[in-house]
């Protein structure tokens, strides 16, 4: 049975969606690189602009009460930080005014690859986040959590990032998070973390997300069908030619 979209691009789910423990998500990326022949830098990329899109849906640039269209990115130093860096790029396409905080850089070579798209781009990145909280209030829209992805064990968060986190909890702008909300654990609801406005899924959204009642985007549309259909996913339509879908 097929799933229905709604026109205004909406899911309209007709078999619960999927969500997805740490290991299953870690298995259908592993099928997509080796099985599939996926490059990690073509999901990576994918990934980044579909999340771009959907900042730019939930935050169009005419909404924005700033004079600026200034973005804070905050990224980490594992896969999800590289999908910041590669969001960032594509909302400075889009006409945002990205800034990067990038605090403890990867040697990947993909990741240094991304990184310097970004400084050709004259992206400005942050030497360090201001403490006080006020600062980030007043020079951003919003807050773009690409610090700790799935692959993130949350009962031991070391520094700078378990500060960055006492930090955006304190924020009153919104926070758009990638995957999973920094801090939350990838298998449960979120206890004692960040709470985000938006959060954009990778792939199926997973378990932690179950219970999350912001803004919610779906980028899974790339999967393969036969991946899908064997992880039973029953992932909604997408509406016309979108990557991404609103939960």
């Amino acid at each position: 049975m097929m799933n229905h979209s709604s026109a205004d691009g909406e899911a309209e789910n007709t078999q619960p969606l999927r969500y997805l423990s740490k290991g299953e998500a870690a298995a259908i990326e592993a099928e997509l690189l080796k099985d599939y022949r996926f490059g990690q830098q073509q999901l990576i990329e994918l990934w980044g602009q579909a999340c771009a899109l959907a900042i730019a849906k939930a935050y169009p640039l005419s909404s924005l009460t700033k004079k600026q269209p200034t973005v804070l990115v905050i990224c980490g130093p594992e896969q999800n930080g590289s999908i910041g860096l590669v969001c960032a790029r594509h909302l400075r396409i889009f006409n945002f005014e990205p800034t990067i905080y990038h605090p403890k850089r990867s040697a990947h070579g993909l990741h240094q690859d991304f990184t310097v798209q970004c400084e050709k781009m004259d992206i400005p990145f942050l030497s360090y986040l201001p403490t006080e909280v006020q600062l980030i209030n007043d020079a951003y829209n919003l807050v773009i959590d690409a610090m700790l992805g799935p692959e993130a064990d949350c009962s031991d968060i070391k520094e700078p990032y378990s500060g960055i986190l006492v930090t955006l909890k304190q924020v009153k702008i919104p926070i758009a998070s990638v995957d999973v909300p920094s801090g939350w654990d990838v298998e449960e609801a979120n206890q004692d973390g960040i709470n985000p406005d938006v959060l954009i899924s990778l792939m199926a959204p997973k378990k932690c997300a179950s219970t999350f009642l912001g803004k919610h985007f779906l980028v899974g549309r790339f999967l393969p069908y036969d991946i899908q259909k064997k992880y039973e996913l029953n992932l909604p339509d997408f509406p016309g030619t979108d990557y991404l879908v609103k939960l």
